[in-house]
């Protein structure tokens, strides 16, 4: 007769080991993460699959898949991981005392508009308080999973019921060229828009800009003349030249000094948003956190 397993042995560390292997889609990749051998999360697994009477994980063609029972306990197990971490935080919050640290993910928009003033701010009130800046690329939502970031800012869609959101602004795009550019001298329209020599900035190959969302669902094309990882720089890839570059209009603020600045004929405002999980849902401090986003787009707007 199989001796029953003793389901009061499983751990909060073995629920996390599970929860990152999921996401992650890797043994090798957990235990890197996690600062452990490798063996430890097999052995942790196996462990698992006893208590709940499942695979939970399957390989295919090298890719490690998931069973509907192990999505089904990794949903359970992250609630149950952000309750028991809402029971362990400390109910009050003193900024002034505060030696904890915030992790943010975000990318160079944020970077350059948001985060400097709501650093400053933050550290105004918590002069103690850490703050670590990420870069959130596209798997901003992946590092909220993965507990790798507290709070994600920038142009990114909710997806799923295990994210919180709220819309900080929503920023219109511009154009910005030479002054001396011909089409500087008129306003912008789509037909002289599209006939432009354009600077596309790729976001590191993983985003695709709003505005060219919509482009590409009307059925238009960019004459590309020059693709780009970053904003860095666009100014001196710009000036002297009869180039383009169509950025957030709040960006362009600093983007764009001594050049043209123009609306964008393309109507699509990207939508900034503010990111979390119910891990720190009601966290007094990273409500706090929350609080300062908030005062900060509105005392720079």
């Amino acid at each position: 007769m199989k001796k029953p397993v003793d389901i009061l042995a499983t751990d909060f560390r073995a629920l996390e080991v599970l929860v990152r292997v999921y996401h992650l889609g890797s043994f090798t990749r957990t235990a890197e993460e996690l600062d452990m051998n490798q063996s430890v999360v097999s052995y942790t697994i196996e462990k698992l699959r006893g208590v709940f009477n499942d695979p939970l994980f399957v390989r295919e063609a090298r890719r490690l898949i998931p069973t509907p029972r192990c999505e089904e306990v990794v949903a359970a197990a992250g609630d149950l991981l952000a309750r028991f971490a809402q029971i362990t935080d400390a109910r009050d919050f003193e900024p002034a005392q505060s030696t904890e640290t915030i992790t943010i993910a975000c990318n160079y928009y944020e970077r350059t508009l948001i985060i400097p003033h709501l650093v400053h701010a933050m550290r105004a009130e918590a002069p103690k308080i850490k703050i670590e800046i990420v870069d959130a690329s596209y798997l901003g939502h992946d590092k909220l999973m993965r507990m790798e970031a507290d709070l994600l800012i920038g142009p990114f869609l909710q997806l799923g019921a295990a994210f919180y959101s709220r819309t900080l602004y929503e920023d219109p795009y511009v154009c910005i060229m030479d002054p001396t550019n011909p089409a500087a001298q008129c306003a912008l329209d789509m037909k002289r828009y599209l006939a432009l020599d354009h600077v596309y900035i790729t976001y590191g190959g993983n985003w695709k800009s709003r505005y060219m969302q919509v482009l590409e669902a009307q059925g238009h094309a960019l004459s590309i003349a020059m693709k780009t990882p970053s904003p860095a720089g666009i100014r001196n890839l710009i000036a002297g030249t009869e180039l383009v570059v169509t950025v957030g209009e709040r960006l362009s603020r600093h983007l764009g000094e001594g050049l043209h600045i123009t609306p964008c004929p393309v109507d699509a405002p990207v939508a900034i948003q503010m990111v979390w999980t119910a891990r720190t849902h009601d966290s007094p401090m990273h409500k706090w956190v929350r609080n300062h986003v908030v005062q900060t787009i509105r005392a720079t707007a």
